[in-house]
């Protein structure tokens, strides 16, 4: 179901970007986005669906109900392929800096002819952007920063949000496959960076043959670049490349090792086997004098075999967990099933969420969750955001709705965090609160110094109780904004703050280098998912994966203990601000 609906989305909200550049109307674009918006918070998957059944889903109708069938059946979509046509393809890409919108980028095409980064980048150096309406140095000067920082896209990555899906659809089919007695996801993807620069899947099977050919001839598969009996490379309909490989199952551990990286992991661990008289490669850990194979069948065997306990994927990056791992000091990090709880989430009653309180609060009990905070956004952000009457009101909700859960519906609210530090409503409606994340949503382009301030002076206030998405990015999309991180790892222990962990892919904010000097600072964490639909709510294991890659424990995520343990967290803050 998750690739099905985030394919379909994702051709929706083609259709919505390609309609801006085109100048289509801008109700006629908003449907297109609500549409995508709708298909990615769908909880059924289309693909098992007639087109009745989907126009009878929330957000759906008829006329996008028919081209989602149109897409199942025909792989793509007519009005989308004439809006390809049409649109220069640089646009899309001038879209994604920064700053830039598609009515800028529109214009700078039909003025100028700039049509890719590149483009842009030349228009800027030589001041040709100054005579265009409403452009000017600023305008310059704001685009140039953009540029030299933009994302993952215009190096040649792309957000792991971008290939988990297909990556995860690619296995699952293999995975029916008699011939395949193991499949899985290797390279960063494995490890769960925030951006791969394409998808490597390993199988293992005694019959390579019709295994490569089930992977080149997938429906998923829109160009073979190359086929060979160990190695297949291929495009997919999402764009990404995916290499398969086919491994003899007595190998699939070590092979499983050698294709997770990193490199540098791998160089530190092939030197600690060369220590002890051993080579290892994809094949196996072998006797370097005899030849002997001594381990090679499951990741365990395989470290094991050198004397290590099993590092964890996402902490393969020679950051010295080969030392610990060798030496028994690697850190039992936090794992999925460790999470009682969700401290970051939104429903319908502000404008952003997708779903209603009951449906997010029931998608929570399901996971076992002993409490899900919902966090609508405040009054301070008009567009999505509560006033005090209308948080009243879902109070009441709240309160109607916890009589048939046992789950505990914490009411919270995300705060926004102003330029002076100040958040929404007045100290005394915001003790009624069981819990506030604060987060910085307006004036990203601050100096690094104003943005650190006004950060460490939300932390202050006695109902702040987490900063969220602590540095604004979104990836691939829109940079983090500076911050002075070690100032504000000592505010959050000054202060008794928790930093968010915000699991959205999209996000991964905290970073995983962030999480270890957290970490290392003993700061307490959270790991949210920040959901604004029901399936959002399965983003919290990229949070995991990024804590694991910041080394973070158990003890140091506040989610991962009981209720209680959450509360008097939040009462130690407020008594010690009283204390102040």
């Amino acid at each position: 179901m998750a690739w099905t609906n985030e394919d379909v989305a994702r051709q929706f909200a083609e259709i919505a970007t390609l309609l801006k550049l085109s100048g289509a109307d801008s109700f006629r674009v908003r449907a297109y986005e609500r549409a995508a918006g709708a298909i990615g918070a769908a909880t059924a998957d289309l693909s098992s669906l007639d087109e009745a059944d989907m126009s009878q889903l929330k957000g759906l109708g008829s006329s996008t109900a028919k081209k989602i069938s149109e897409y199942l059946q025909t792989g793509s979509i007519g009005m989308l392929d004439e809006l390809r046509a049409a649109v220069p393809a640089g646009l899309i890409a001038l879209t994604r800096v920064p700053g830039l919108g598609p009515k800028t980028a529109r214009l700078l095409h039909e003025e100028l002819g700039v049509d890719s980064v590149q483009g842009l980048r030349e228009a800027i150096d030589t001041e040709r952007l100054r005579g265009l309406p409403g452009l000017g140095p600023k305008t310059e000067v704001n685009l140039r920063e953009a540029l030299s920082r933009l994302g993952a896209k215009d190096t040649g990555r792309l957000p792991m949000a971008d290939a988990i899906a297909i990556a995860e659809e690619l296995c699952a089919r293999l995975a029916r496959l008699p011939e395949v007695e193991q499949v899985a996801f290797a390279g960063s993807l494995r490890r769960m960076r925030e951006t791969v620069g394409d998808v490597d899947v390993l199988a293992a099977a005694t019959d390579p043959g019709p295994v490569h050919a089930a992977f080149r001839d997938s429906d998923l598969v829109t160009e073979v670049l190359a086929a060979g009996d160990k190695k297949t490379s291929v495009i997919t309909r999402a764009g990404v490349q995916a290499d398969l490989r086919v491994v003899e199952p007595d190998a699939w551990g070590a092979a499983l090792v050698y294709f997770t990286g990193s490199k540098a992991h791998n160089v530190r661990v092939r030197e600690r086997a060369v220590r002890r008289g051993l080579t290892l490669n994809e094949y196996g850990l072998f006797d370097r004098e005899s030849g002997e194979r001594r381990a090679s069948r499951d990741e365990a065997e395989v470290y094991g075999a050198m004397g290590m306990t099993v590092v964890p994927p996402p902490m393969r990056e020679d950051a010295g967990e080969v030392e610990a791992a060798a030496g028994g000091t690697l850190p039992r990090t936090v794992q999925l099933g460790d999470l009682r709880g969700d401290l970051h989430g939104h429903s319908d009653w502000s404008g952003d969420g997708k779903a209603t309180l009951e449906e997010m609060v029931t998608a929570a009990a399901e996971r076992g969750y002993a409490y899900w905070a919902v966090t609508d956004h405040a009054e301070d952000l008009p567009m999505n955001g509560l006033s005090r009457e209308r948080m009243l009101a879902r109070r009441e909700a709240i309160a109607a709705l916890q009589q048939r859960y046992e789950l505990r519906i914490l009411e919270g609210a995300e705060l926004n965090i102003g330029v002076d530090g100040g958040v929404d409503y007045d100290p005394a409606f915001l003790a009624g609160f069981d819990w506030c994340v604060a987060s910085v949503h307006t004036l990203m382009n601050r100096p690094g110094p104003e943005q650190t301030a006004r950060i460490i002076a939300a932390m202050e206030h006695p109902s702040v109780h987490a900063i969220g998405h602590l540095t604004g990015r979104l990836i691939g999309r829109r940079p983090a904004y500076d911050v002075d991180l070690d100032a504000i790892l000592e505010a959050a222990l000054g202060t008794r703050t928790a930093l968010e962990i915000n699991a959205s892919p999209r996000r991964l904010d905290l970073s995983g280098e962030m999480v270890r000097r957290a970490v290392d600072a003993g700061v307490t964490l959270t790991i949210s998912c920040d959901a604004h639909s029901v399936g959002d709510l399965a983003s919290m294991r990229y949070g995991v994966a990024t804590a694991q890659r910041g080394w973070a424990t158990p003890e140091l995520v506040l989610n991962c203990g009981d209720l209680d343990r959450v509360l008097t967290f939040t009462q130690d803050k407020r008594s010690r601000s009283r204390a102040r």
